[in-house]
């Protein structure tokens, strides 16, 4: 669970202009050596503020106002104590959507837009036909969204353990206008709809148990553990989705997941001895790889 936050650190002044209170606020997140500084004090004085960057460009010695202010100190001390800002503000933006987040689910992170790359690049000029997708632990619904919003003819599910990452995934499906074409269901991997598919997608819990406490606060504190852990070794939701793939991909289908620091080998041994074929491995933003694409053998 989050923290309980200490007295305020930062003081906002209602006469300061946006621009002033923007280089103040990255004063202080800098002093409290918080990464993005800078991008996070625009967002959030932006967001208390109830403006877009094109009026704070128009306007950069607009007076922030008094309620605006009182509102910006709650957000940057909240961000002083490492929640993030797509916390605070309770969305995110995934493959240009504006998507609900919510303490129930993973905070949909820019790195994990490269399984969505790597699931377009592998089924290539398929993305145009009627294609069935299923997306193993939902969570938040970034990657089901996405896909169905790249993927025009296609009709997608979603399932997830949490019910209440269950109804954020639907909620973002109808706030992007895809709830015609995107179905979330509640329960274990093992209930997916019947049938194959032509795509199967994941982002599972990959991280090693006993690493967990080591991890940055924005994600040890505020992610739900449900969808980090991933067991002794960080392996075993791979184990359960090398299993079940097989069952479930169309006999021309590709399944693409993601995957932590150094587990490339482990994850590709488990695909490959479940008769999967490993057709290549992909980088995220940082260069390290990713994601995983694979297909029947």
């Amino acid at each position: 669970m989050p923290k309980t936050e200490p007295a305020p650190a930062f003081e906002s002044g209602p006469e300061l202009g946006l621009q002033a209170t923007i280089r103040r606020l990255t004063q202080c997140f800098e002093q409290a050596n918080l990464e993005s500084a800078h991008t996070d004090a625009r967002h959030l004085t932006l967001a208390a503020a109830g403006l877009t960057r094109d009026a704070l460009l128009r306007a950069p010695d607009r007076a922030i106002g008094r309620a605006a202010a009182v509102r910006l100190e709650e957000f940057a001390n909240r961000r002083l104590q490492r929640e993030p800002v797509s916390r605070i503000l309770g969305r995110r933006e995934f493959w240009s959507l504006e998507l609900e987040v919510t303490p129930d689910v993973l905070d949909p992170r820019p790195d994990t837009e490269t399984i969505v790359e790597a699931a377009l690049a592998t089924i290539g000029d398929k993305r145009a036909e009627p294609l069935r997708i299923l997306d193993l632990g939902v969570g938040s619904g970034a990657l089901l969204c996405a896909l169905l919003r790249e993927c025009p003819r296609a009709q997608g599910f979603g399932i997830d353990v949490s019910a209440a990452a269950c109804r954020v995934a639907q909620r973002n499906l109808d706030r992007c206008g895809l709830s015609d074409r995107g179905q979330v269901l509640e329960g274990d991997w093992t209930r997916t709809p019947g049938g194959v598919f032509d795509l199967v997608v994941s982002n599972p819990p990959y991280i090693v148990s006993a690493d967990i406490a080591e991890l940055d606060p924005e994600v040890r504190e505020y992610d739900p553990l449900i969808a980090l852990d991933g067991g002794a070794d960080g392996l075993c939701a791979f184990r359960a989705l090398a299993a079940l793939i097989p069952e479930r991909l169309a006999p021309d289908g590709s399944a693409v997941l993601e995957f932590g620091m150094g587990q490339s080998f482990a994850v590709r041994r488990l695909l490959e001895e479940a008769g999967l074929k490993v057709l290549r491995l992909w980088p995220d933003l940082s260069g390290l790889d990713r994601a995983i694409a694979c297909r029947l053998g």
